[in-house]
């Protein structure tokens, strides 16, 4: 019996059912941060204290979505890579549901995020299917990189690369003038694109695929 359980554990998990259930759960956190992040906005005075909980909320958001779905899948080659995409673009149609019926409906939205999208609720909804796959997709094969390397896929230790190189993204979008790139949470954000990129390249650098 135990050698099944050992082999199971080193298989990467992407049956439909456990893409579901991580697609779920995934949007219920996704939901859930969000929420976290609007009634900050809407009820913290602007200031640094406004500033670090929001950063706290966008941390742990960006964590979730780039480690969990590549955790859930155990993702040790293409396939559990892949479900973990997989896994997150379903979990934005989750939270594509809960917000169109919950989230936009309660009062919690400012105008601050209807700005952005020039008054309309709809402008982040594809941003968020391809940033959220995306991220998921970075993260998954940072973690199957990192299980190549070390036997261990090291979370922490991965988002810990992850978040370094979109800090040096931010540093170099500030640098250079990129339109809109400024010292704040937003730019960090978006930095956390190609810094999760450029992580899962480095981390690829001389490790043996199974």
């Amino acid at each position: 019996m135990h050698p099944a359980v050992e082999l199971h554990a080193r298989q990467d998990v992407t049956d439909v059912p456990s893409i579901v259930r991580g697609a779920v759960k995934l949007g219920l956190i996704e939901s859930v941060a969000v929420l976290l992040f609007s009634l900050a906005s809407r009820f913290l005075p602007s200031g640094p204290v406004e500033t670090f909980v929001l950063a706290i909320i966008l941390f742990a958001g960006l964590a979730a979505v780039a480690l969990l779905p590549g955790l859930w899948t155990r993702a040790r080659t293409i396939e559990g890579i892949a479900g973990a995409a997989g896994m997150a673009l379903a979990a934005a149609v989750v939270f594509l549901l809960i917000d169109v019926t919950i989230l936009q409906n309660i009062g919690t939205y400012t105008n601050r995020w209807l700005a952005v999208g020039g008054g309309s609720n709809w402008w982040y909804h594809p941003v968020w299917w391809m940033a959220g796959s995306f991220i998921s997709w970075m993260g998954a094969w940072l973690l199957a990189n990192r299980t190549a390397r070390t036997g261990q896929p090291g979370a922490s230790v991965a988002f810990g690369i992850a978040v370094g190189c979109t800090i040096i993204a931010a540093v170099i979008a500030v640098a250079f003038g990129v339109p809109g790139a400024a010292w704040n949470l937003p730019t960090f954000g978006v930095a956390f694109l190609p810094g999760i990129a450029l992580a899962t390249i480095l981390s690829g650098l001389g490790s043996r695929r199974p």
